[in-house]
């Protein structure tokens, strides 16, 4: 039986960041409803001290990425207010 690919929060940016939003698109960008549930498993299971190690490792993916598109929209909208000036 062969492995099928998982798709990553990365993956999704990414294919997202690919496809070269618009800054408005890119400020509205919000995970799909699937990986957004899935988060909000990984969350009610480290609060009660349910993860795995893997499990772990994929909130940490979900963490890292939210901080960096929290990173990018800030510069996007510092960006947008220099352009309006």
């Amino acid at each position: 039986m062969q492995n099928v690919p998982t798709r990553t929060v990365f993956d999704v940016i990414t294919d997202f960041l690919a496809d070269e939003p618009t800054p408005n698109e890119l400020l509205n960008y919000h995970l799909p409803d699937d990986l957004q549930a899935r988060v909000d498993v990984l969350v009610e299971k480290n609060g009660e001290g349910q993860l795995t190690f893997d499990e772990q490792q994929e909130l940490f993916d979900f963490i890292r990425a939210d901080e960096m598109m929290g990173l990018l929209k800030a510069k996007t909208k510092l960006r947008l207010r220099k352009q309006d000036s």
